[in-house]
C-alpha cells in the first residue's frame, strides 16, 4: 500500500473506539431530546412547572456537552484530524460542540421562566414567560437532536473510512498460498 496513504488512515483500533464513544454520546443527546418534557399530557406547560426539574434538565445537558466538548478536543488533538476523514470528523464533531454547548443555556432559561411564573400578577405576563418557557425548552430540544445528528454523522464518516479500508486490504492482499520457490539448477532433489 502506498505509504502517503497509509499516513492518511486512522487506525482500524482507534476508529472503533472512537465509533463506540460517539455511539454512546450520540444515544445520550438522542435520548435527552426525547426524553425532557415540558408541556402535560394535555399539550400545555403545567400550572406550576417544577423549576428543579427544568434546571436538572440544563445540568443534563451541560454535562453532555462536557463530553462532546472533551471528545472533540481529543480528536482535534489527535495526529489524524488533518487526514481528509478527520478534517470531515472534527467538522462534525464541531458542530456537535457548538449544538450541545446552545443546549444548556435554553434549558436555563426554561427553569428561571418557571421560577417567575407564579409571580407573574398580569395575564399577559404570565402568557409571554409560558410562550418563552416553550420556545425555550424546544429550542435547548433541538440542539440536543442536532448534536445527536452530527455526532451521528461523524461515526458514519468513521464507519466509512474503516469499510475503504477493508477494500484496501483486499487490495494488497496476495491471491491464494504463496508459490513454492523454484528449486536451484544442478541442486539436489530429495
Amino acid at each position: 500500500m502506498n505509504t502517503d496513504l497509509r499516513h492518511e488512515l486512522i487506525p482500524r483500533d482507534k476508529a472503533l473506539r472512537l465509533i463506540g464513544e460517539l455511539a454512546a454520546i450520540k444515544d445520550k443527546a438522542h435520548s435527552a431530546a426525547q426524553q425532557r418534557e415540558l408541556l402535560d399530557e394535555t399539550g400545555h406547560i403545567p400550572a406550576a412547572p417544577s423549576y428543579t426539574a427544568l434546571l436538572q434538565h440544563a445540568i443534563d445537558a451541560q454535562d453532555l456537552s462536557r463530553e462532546v466538548l472533551r471528545l472533540t478536543a481529543d480528536f482535534a488533538r489527535s495526529p489524524y484530524h488533518n487526514t481528509p476523514v478527520g478534517s470531515t470528523v472534527v467538522k462534525h464533531l464541531g458542530t456537535a460542540a457548538t449544538m450541545s454547548s446552545r443546549a444548556a443555556p435554553h434549558f436555563a432559561e426554561t427553569a428561571e421562566h418557571a421560577l417567575a411564573l407564579p409571580r407573574s400578577a398580569r395575564p399577559s405576563d404570565r402568557h409571554y414567560l409560558a410562550n418563552r418557557m416553550v420556545i425555550d425548552h424546544a429550542s435547548a430540544r433541538a440542539f440536543l437532536r442536532r448534536t445527536s445528528e452530527s455526532l451521528r454523522d461523524a461515526a458514519k464518516e468513521l464507519d466509512d473510512h474503516l469499510g475503504l479500508q477493508r477494500f484496501l486490504a483486499t487490495l494488497t492482499r496476495p491471491e491464494g498460498p504463496p508459490t513454492p520457490p523454484q528449486p536451484e539448477p544442478g541442486g539436489r532433489h530429495l
